[in-house]
């Protein structure tokens, strides 16, 4: 099975990132999986064997517990056959960042307005001039 087909499907791709937290029991990974998919335990359990054949995930037994891992190594294919299009994206990040820079640096050169700056010029109000003039 090709890695884009494992990886396609939700349910493998949520055992991996389970798996990446660290070595996790297969009942640990079927309750996981069991309430945010509600699939059957047998249904977890073809999951894990996929990962386990196609070589993402590893098994051991530890008494009676069978306790599953990542495997990186199939991973590193993945990872090294996007390498060709990560170009397309890391220079739109890097944008991304130029541009979260300069408004950064905008909010500290503008005034904040615990600083409005000099008090507005005072002019006299019509009102008050015909006020002194009847006075």
């Amino acid at each position: 099975m090709h890695a884009f087909d494992v990886l396609g499907d939700p349910v493998r791709r949520r055992v991996l990132e389970l798996l990446a937290e660290g070595e996790q029991s297969s009942g640990a990974i079927c309750a996981a999986i069991q309430a945010e998919f509600a699939i059957s335990q047998p249904g977890v359990s073809q999951h894990l064997r996929v990962l386990r054949e196609s070589g993402f995930a590893t098994v051991r037994a530890d008494g009676a517990r069978r306790l599953y891992a990542v495997d990186a190594a199939p991973l590193k294919e993945v990872d090294t056959w996007l390498q060709r299009f990560r170009g397309f994206w890391e220079q739109r990040l890097d944008a991304l960042a130029t541009e979260l820079a300069r408004g950064r640096h905008e909010q500290r050169t503008a005034p904040s307005a615990a600083d409005p700056g000099p008090p507005p010029a005072t002019t006299r109000q019509p009102s008050a001039d015909k006020e002194r003039d009847q006075r």
